[in-house]
């Protein structure tokens, strides 16, 4: 399987949606798309990880690295891990909590929660 980026604009922010797999061979689309939007002058990312089926510790490792960017440059990053994502329930989600790193990133439950300034994010 591949992994898919479609990048986006939506209130000021960049918004990434991923599909696929995030594995060795694929992580590095993303890692490329979101320092693309950086280097656009975007400083504001939504990654959106509803439709990813599968993430290993490359993906994981390329989720980090983006906070790290963003962080960098002063800018803000969010996640969407639904509750029910994908086909098999969010299995991102499941990993970044396996791994406990989960509580690093700012999770929304949808791209209009994402967005909106006064949402909260989900807890960890």
């Amino acid at each position: 399987m591949t992994l898919k980026v479609v990048v986006g604009q939506e209130a000021g922010w960049a918004v990434l949606r991923v599909s696929g797999e995030m594995d060795l061979l694929t992580s590095p689309v993303l890692r490329q798309r979101v320092h693309d939007a950086v280097a656009d002058g975007r400083r504001s990312v939504v990654l959106d990880l509803s439709d990813v089926l599968f993430c290993d510790s490359s993906g994981v490792g390329v989720l980090i690295a983006t906070r790290r960017l963003i962080r960098s440059c002063q800018g803000r990053l969010r996640l969407i891990l639904p509750a029910q994502g994908a086909v098999d329930g969010s299995h991102v989600n499941r990993v970044l909590a396996a791994l406990g790193v989960r509580r690093l990133f700012e999770v929304f439950p949808d791209v209009g929660a994402a967005l909106d300034e006064e949402a909260t994010p989900l807890s960890a």
